[in-house]
């Protein structure tokens, strides 16, 4: 490829053919400070490359903030920003490759289309405050955001150009005498005092931004940037022609004082009070691709509000109270008073036979159940609560109280038995998985962790002694330290996955780092007697993800701020360790395991499946969903819980989206759980839990009707 030719702005002569070993391919915009490229990498992924000028290369200062941007960029890189894969500021020409992602600016949308529209406006609105809130959480301000810099993707808002923003920590400041940032969208404290502006300052270019987008000005408007930031100062806003319904807030993005801003979770609450419609649906208004007219929809009732579809059809929720049956929305059933209630939707045909869409409230204000499926029962746990529901329609079939116990993941079957309590430190008990009555209570102070494997319970004390209990009787069969491991944690996983020992023979898998952290001791261990089975020293910083088919598999470099790199496969039998490198790594990593195929759900959205059986990546989908929890496969679909509460069905063989819940978000959805519970696959259904409280089931053959 012959190199290409800038003609824009700052033109140079040419620009380079390569920035690493990324090939340029087109020019996407131009600027003063670098131009950006579509470029490709090696494996034929598609980034946005920025490319500094070559006389801005030469100037360390400004070489100081380039750094400053790739490391901010990274720093945020997540569902709401165009995550960082690559990088070289000391380079001779300094690039930085972020994930391309196809949409206008919010800057090119308002010129080609208008003003949006108050829905349109609502979920910019929403989405840009959940992108702050993700950029701040992580301690970075922005200090530059405008339309030019939101990209309109069709899974919402992304932030962008992190050029002259500061993590709040930096010990870089702006210079005396120097403006950094864009007139018009500056706070007031940017003139003032540019030395002590903060996350709020963010906040009131939300509010400019938002006149932008509703009337296609801004709220302080003059031809000159010296006349705008009087008026930013000292003058009010014009809101004329913002929507009534965003007005007030609005309003109150654009305070002359910091303090008097709304922080982003405020205004989530409060966006979500404006519209009963809030969701987070594509709002880029012209369709990529012709699509059929649309039926009419069908009046509604005064005091009727839409909910969105589950199995298929619409249902419509009448007034605050009660539930309109219309579209086969077929049952309203009360459990145990008010405290929960479980709605079943039309049934949806499933490969393991007709399935009937449906979605129970175990308990109200209970928080997001964490669940499991075992002795034909969807188990699920909640902070000092432990419910049983029948699968196939929410049911519940018991309740039992957990005093005491912050649950952090689901209850487990072992032995026959519902241990509720593993990550409860002080006792253990076993429930009858019928009644839920308690069948044994043991006393285990002082110890550090507890494990089922099979029909035992491992449990390791501080010493690093470990004691093996029998799940059923809750006797204690054996107890001793295992060699090579100071205190240890141990892994599991479904029992007939693993092929170690006999066959069918689970084993509990114990991990070491080395002193030098280059490699890893991994001890299989039966259950049973603690004896070690098998022990094997690899390379790497590594964390079992699964077992099947006569191997175990490990990522390396899975710490938790880390990056997974590689998937590695260790086969028992014969010693073969296969190792697997990442072309771009996959930030904070859950993983899961299905056959020989290692999937890995990344912190910023990065959807990952590794073929370990050809070593190669078979595929790469960027979800735009934060933080999700571990990806599940049955070998056709892959399924990931998002945190507004969303089950995503992926195809496992394409990387392709198929279908997605409606968002659960509830009324606490601006806290974010520390991890997500990921979801349950049984008899050809999925079911998940959700922030609202909820639990839901749905047909797993067909994503696309969800």
């Amino acid at each position: 490829m012959a190199p290409q030719h800038n003609a824009g702005a700052g033109a140079e002569a040419e620009l380079p053919e390569y920035a690493g070993h990324y090939r340029l391919e087109s020019c996407l915009g131009a600027g003063g400070m670098g131009v950006v490229h579509l470029a490709r990498s090696t494996s034929g992924m598609r980034v946005a490359v920025k490319v500094v000028h070559a006389r801005y290369a030469r100037d360390p200062e400004f070489r100081g903030r380039f750094r400053q941007e790739v490391a901010a960029a990274r720093r945020v890189s997540g569902a709401f920003t165009a995550p960082v894969v690559d990088a070289d500021p000391e380079d001779g020409r300094p690039w930085m490759a972020t994930l391309y992602i196809p949409g206008p600016t919010l800057s090119e949308q308002v010129k080609r289309n208008g003003p949006m529209d108050p829905d349109q406006s609502r979920r910019l609105m929403a989405g840009m405050a959940e992108a702050l809130r993700d950029i701040h959480r992580v301690g970075v301000v922005h200090r530059d955001l405008k339309p030019s810099n939101v990209l309109l993707a069709e899974d919402g808002p992304k932030v962008i150009d992190f050029g002259i923003s500061r993590p709040r920590d930096s010990e870089l400041r702006t210079e005396t005498g120097k403006l950094i940032g864009t007139p018009p969208f500056m706070a007031p404290e940017q003139f003032r005092r540019p030395r002590e502006v903060g996350p709020a300052a963010d906040v009131f270019a939300l509010g400019s931004l938002m006149v932008h987008a509703t009337t296609g000005r801004g709220p302080f408007d003059s031809d000159s940037p010296y006349v705008v930031a009087y008026q930013v100062v000292h003058d009010e806003p014009d809101l004329t022609g913002v929507p009534e319904s965003l007005a007030p807030l609005v309003l109150r993005c654009l305070a002359k004082e910091p303090e008097d801003r709304p922080t982003p979770d405020e205004l989530m609450r409060e966006l979500r009070s404006v519209s009963a419609a809030y969701d987070t649906q594509v709002f880029v208004p012209a369709p990529r691709t012709p699509q059929a007219p649309k039926e009419a929809p069908e009046p509604q009732a005064p005091g009727e509000r839409p909910v969105r579809r589950l199995g298929g059809r619409t249902a419509l929720v009448a007034g605050a109270l009660c539930l309109a049956v219309l579209g086969g929305l077929t049952a309203v059933q009360v459990l145990g008073g008010s405290t929960e209630t479980a709605r079943k939707t039309p049934a949806a045909r499933s490969s393991a036979g007709a399935f009937g869409a449906w979605e129970a409230v175990p308990a109200q204000d209970g928080g997001m159940p964490i669940c499991t499926h075992g002795t034909r029962r969807l188990l699920c746990a909640l902070p000092g609560l432990v419910v049983a529901l029948d699968p196939a329609d929410g049911r519940t079939l018991w309740r039992h109280d957990v005093a005491g116990t912050t649950r952090s993941g689901p209850p487990v079957v072992a032995g026959g038995l519902v241990q509720p309590s593993l990550d409860r430190i002080g006792d253990l008990e076993a429930l009858d998985p019928a009644t839920g009555r308690q069948v044994w209570r043991k006393d285990a102070p002082g110890h550090q962790g507890v494990r089922a494997v099979g029909d035992m319970l491992l449990l390791t004390r501080s010493d690093g002694t470990v004691m093996g209990v029998d799940a059923a009787s809750g006797e204690t069969r054996w107890s001793h330290r295992i060699s090579g491991h100071a205190v240890p944690y141990f892994s599991s996983f479904a029992e007939g996955t693993g092929r170690y020992g006999k066959a069918g023979e689970p084993s509990a898998y114990a991990t070491s780092p080395s002193r030098d952290g280059s490699g890893t001791r991994l001890t299989a261990v039966d259950p049973a007697t603690g004896d070690v089975r098998w022990d094997a020293e690899l390379k790497g910083s590594l964390t079992p993800v699964g077992a099947a088919d006569g191997a175990v598999y490990l990522v390396v470099g899975g710490e938790v701020y880390g990056d997974v790199k590689a998937v590695l496969r260790h086969t028992r039998a014969t010693g073969e360790t296969r190792r697997v490198k990442l072309p771009v790594p996959v930030t904070q990593a859950e993983a899961g395991v299905h056959g020989d195929t290692v999937y890995l759900m990344g912190a910023g959205g990065s959807l990952v499946a590794v073929d370990m059986a050809t070593g190669k990546q078979k595929w790469r989908l960027e979800t735009g969903v934060s933080r999700g929890s571990a990806p599940v496969s049955d070998g056709r679909h892959v399924y990931v819980t998002a945190p507004d509460g969303r089950l995503l069905g992926v195809d496992a063989r394409q990387g392709k989206l198929l279908g997605q819940t409606r968002p659960r978000l509830g009324a606490t959805s601006d806290r974010v759980p520390a991890s997500l519970p990921a979801p349950v696959l049984a008899g050809g259904h999925v079911y998940a839990g959700a922030p609202d409280a909820t639990v839901f089931g749905v047909a797993g053959s067909d994503p696309a009707d969800w």
